[in-house]
């Protein structure tokens, strides 16, 4: 299976055909991958090409604007043997329930009861996560398959710092809204959702909170919502400028949500067993036009024209961001990657990830890396993972 980055058919600043190559995988290292995995099956077995892209996307347009039926038909007509698909509607093989319990990282994590998922329906999030109850809903292709290819964007992202092999995951899920993205309230009350209790957060809080109880109640007048925050943002702010929803360096929430689907996907088989065998992975960022700033959804085009490539997570992660120009050990999701209790996949350590690369500045130990590209991050993350090196062009 290949996973791609197809969150979103454009930039949400812009919507349109021509702004897609810095928010999406780009298809040309899909189909490089996809030929280059091909060759290897000599003829027979099966490539999927899948991802769950935001709920409010359109994946008519991605396959439209990305040229995914063109794509598609040359590698069928150069490798007949092996059957090669994408936009489905939905899994086929159905879903994977896997619940982590003590395993998760949401275990002792006092901000439960108020987790904030992927819609107003913030009881559906918290009855999946309380105590030591802790579960998630996973597309099964991707848990059944042999090989499994993560095809991320090397981006910023606004909840955990930056979106690359270990938040691409987010992507097989079955029910987003089982995921913890933040947590309401302020950091004096155990939340992430604003950094501090300023009178515009509470109100917000307050406001907003009442509409989407009000919403939850009444399944019917759901299409109310979008109006109802465009009045919000007149009200309060727009999300590009204003920190809300745990867009900002203090979530401490979401990083947690990737490392538990992570877990999910290296320890349980599509039937929701152990595995019996150890996971076949490889992950091919495409850096080529990556995307700084407001990521993930708006990012400013960031060309650099590297391609990395690893067979764990994590240290693909840590090069990436460290490349970026940020300091990987200011970036919880990764810091924590190297502390997990319970179900740790991360057998590698940090001195042990090595660089191998063409250019000599980023050949050798990931802190040895001279020259980056010094992205600019996410405006609530400005000013806390920044390193400063010698910058470099593409």
């Amino acid at each position: 299976m290949l996973k791609p980055n197809w969150v979103k058919e454009h930039d949400e600043r812009f919507p349109g055909p021509n702004r897609w190559e810095h928010v999406v995988t780009h298809p040309t290292v899909i189909e490089a991958v996809a030929r280059w995995a091909a060759k290897k099956m000599q003829g027979k077995g099966s490539i999927t090409l899948c991802d769950a892209p935001q709920t409010d996307s359109s994946f008519a347009r991605i396959r439209e604007y990305c040229g995914l039926d063109a794509l598609l038909a040359r590698l069928r007509n150069d490798f007949p043997g092996v059957a090669i698909s994408t936009g489905l509607p939905g899994d086929p093989l159905g879903n994977t329930h896997i619940r982590l319990d003590s395993a998760s990282e949401f275990v002792g994590y006092r901000g439960q009861g108020r987790l904030y998922g992927a819609s107003y329906d913030v009881a559906e999030t918290n009855a999946r996560h309380n105590g030591t109850h802790h579960e998630y809903l996973l597309c099964r292709t991707p848990m059944d398959a042999d090989v499994f290819i993560n095809l991320p964007k090397l981006k910023t992202h606004k909840k955990v710092g930056v979106t690359c092999a270990l938040k691409n995951l987010v992507g097989i899920n079955a029910n987003k809204n089982w995921l913890p993205h933040h947590t309401e309230g302020i950091p004096d009350q155990e939340g992430d959702q604003f950094p501090s209790a300023t009178t515009r957060a509470r109100l917000e809080h307050a406001w907003m909170g009442a509409a989407k109880r009000w919403l939850n109640n009444r399944p019917g007048a759901s299409r109310l919502f979008v109006p109802i925050k465009k009045v919000g943002r007149l009200v309060f702010g727009d999300t590009q400028k204003v920190i809300r929803s745990g867009n900002w360096h203090g979530n401490d929430t979401c990083w947690r949500m990737v490392l538990d689907l992570n877990k999910c996907f290296c320890f349980f088989d599509g039937a929701g067993q152990p595995r019996k065998k150890p996971l076949r992975y490889l992950a091919v960022v495409d850096g080529i036009v990556a995307g700084e700033g407001n990521g993930p959804m708006s990012p400013d085009p960031k060309p650099c024209g590297v391609i990395l490539a690893g067979t764990h997570p994590v240290a693909v992660d840590c090069v990436a961001a460290t490349l970026m120009g940020f300091d990987w050990q200011r970036l919880r999701l990764l810091k924590n990657s190297f502390q997990i209790r319970e179900l740790n996949f991360v057998e590698v350590r940090p001195e042990g990830i090595e660089v191998i690369s063409n250019r000599p500045a980023w050949a050798g130990r990931i802190n040895e890396m001279e020259e980056t590209f010094n992205f600019r991050p996410h405006f609530g993350w400005v000013g806390a993972i920044e390193n400063n090196p010698r910058a470099l062009t593409a």
